[in-house]
């Protein structure tokens, strides 16, 4: 059993999942220094909302494109360059002391994150087969949720023992980041991935209109599921507070509860893998709704926490259903795989960071019930959008591999794989575009060679 467990860890597979867990611990001790550092320096609480959102939104914009120079020069590559990028980044806030410091280096930070998110996903999504591929981005999941929560608990052990040394803190955090690059140049070579190394796409290759006609929904479906499930992750505090009268220990005890939910995920990628992904994946939906409507009914600290609970399942659920879903998009095109995670990351981080803003609006507005009301109507429009999905090409698993073809082949490639999924809507054959048989199933392979034995005997 420990054997096992060793050479799991042991893996290509195995050095992502550690370099996700010991990545997030050092962003959870980062993400609760560097407010009270800027406090510190003068900051007003306006400039620090945005130095926090200023490594998200570099993000955002670069991640397309970083996912591009993924696919151009390897994974294991860029995902070593990321990981370094970011230990040095993190280094850098040991020597800041002034608030545009601050700044450029947060700036920098979503430079690596950039490059790093989609290479580690493309990793994940790309080895040890598709039975699989929930259970694996469940275990990536699940790591890094406890070791978000463990790097804050850390800061806080630190900062007391130092006695408000921050240059302390981030010199722990540049240290964990560091920590995996060695696990990471070990591991991450070998024949294990020989079938992540397609033939690269040349700069001036247009990306096919089939392949992004494909994606874009999807990309919609991880926005609208982000916003939503985000819309109270920062206000939730204040409820507890500000509306509800809570202590600040007993709202803080409420986050206890995503430490212990987050450990449920390879139960959830174990049910995506072998009962039903649909089924784990609106969970995600439900919770939103479930939690938002509690907390409208019962605004006590036994409804929030029932209402975090719910909310927290739905989102330890969501993670490897939704990793599955991204893997078998990338499928669809394995010389652009690392550029479609892009896509659907920056989609994600798009909605998780509007989530937020737009309750903030609406609460300022109309007052909380019209933020809890606002959310289940999201969570209702999301589900339906994900069953229109669902029904037009069951969440892409009949949609076929594109194969790893020259770029003259692209084009024509992607467009089989959309002409296969409108045929499996029941589109008369007509409407669909001829295709190489090679890209087509057997079946359609057979189909093709009895055409043609026919039309040779006449």
């Amino acid at each position: 059993m420990i054997g096992a467990v060793l050479r799991r860890f042991g893996s290509p597979l195995g050095a992502v999942v550690t370099e996700g867990f010991l990545s997030r611990l050092s962003f959870g001790i980062l993400g609760f220094a560097l407010p009270l550092y800027a406090h510190a320096l003068g900051m007003t609480l306006a400039s620090i909302g945005l130095l926090l959102a200023t490594n998200v939104i570099v993000s955002i914009v670069l991640r397309p494109a970083m996912g591009a120079l993924i696919d151009r020069f390897g994974v294991r590559i860029s995902y070593l360059a990321a990981v370094a990028l970011r230990s040095l980044v993190v280094l850098l806030f040991v020597f800041a002391d002034a608030p545009w410091q601050l700044f450029a280096i947060r700036a920098l930070h979503g430079v690596a994150i950039a490059l790093r998110d989609p290479a580690a996903t493309t990793i994940i999504a790309g080895l040890g087969g598709k039975a699989t591929v929930a259970q694996r981005f469940a275990w990536y999941q699940t790591a890094k949720t406890v070791a978000g929560s463990s790097g804050r608990f850390a800061a806080g052990v630190v900062l007391t023992l130092t006695l408000g040394s921050y240059p302390a803190v981030f010199a722990v955090a540049a240290a964990l980041s560091a920590l995996p690059l060695g696990v990471m140049i070990w591991r991450l070579r070998g024949p294990a991935l020989a079938g992540l190394r397609p033939p690269p796409t040349q700069p001036a290759e247009p990306v096919p209109t089939g392949l992004r006609r494909a994606v874009l929904p999807y990309a919609g479906l991880g926005f609208l599921v982000s916003g939503t499930a985000y819309m109270m992750a920062n206000l939730l505090p204040v409820f507890a507070v500000e509306y509800i009268g809570l202590s600040p220990a007993a709202a803080g005890s409420l986050y206890l509860v995503s430490a212990i939910v987050g450990l449920s995920g390879p139960l959830w990628g174990w049910l995506a893998d072998h009962v039903s992904n649909r089924l784990v994946l609106s969970l995600r939906a439900v919770g939103n709704v479930a939690s938002s409507v509690v907390w409208l009914a019962t605004p006590t600290y036994a409804g929030l926490l029932v209402g975090k609970v719910a909310d927290d399942v739905g989102k330890a659920a969501f993670s490897p259903a939704w990793g599955a879903v991204m893997a078998r998009l990338a499928e669809r095109d394995p010389r652009r795989r690392a550029r479609i995670m892009a896509w659907l990351g920056s989609a994600e981080d798009l909605g998780e960071m509007t989530g937020p803003i737009v309750a903030g609006l609406i609460w300022s507005l109309w007052g909380l019930p019209a933020v809890l009301m606002a959310r289940v109507l999201l969570g209702i429009v999301t589900e339906v959008y994900a069953l229109f999905l669902d029904r037009r090409d069951v969440l892409v698993t009949s949609a076929p591999v594109v194969p790893d073809g020259a770029g003259a082949r692209s084009r024509e490639d992607n467009e089989v794989a959309t002409d296969s999924i409108a045929g499996s809507r029941g589109e008369p054959k007509s409407q669909r575009a001829a295709a190489p048989v090679d890209d087509r199933t057997p079946g359609s392979q057979a189909t093709a060679s009895g055409r043609t034995a026919r039309h040779r005997s006449r």
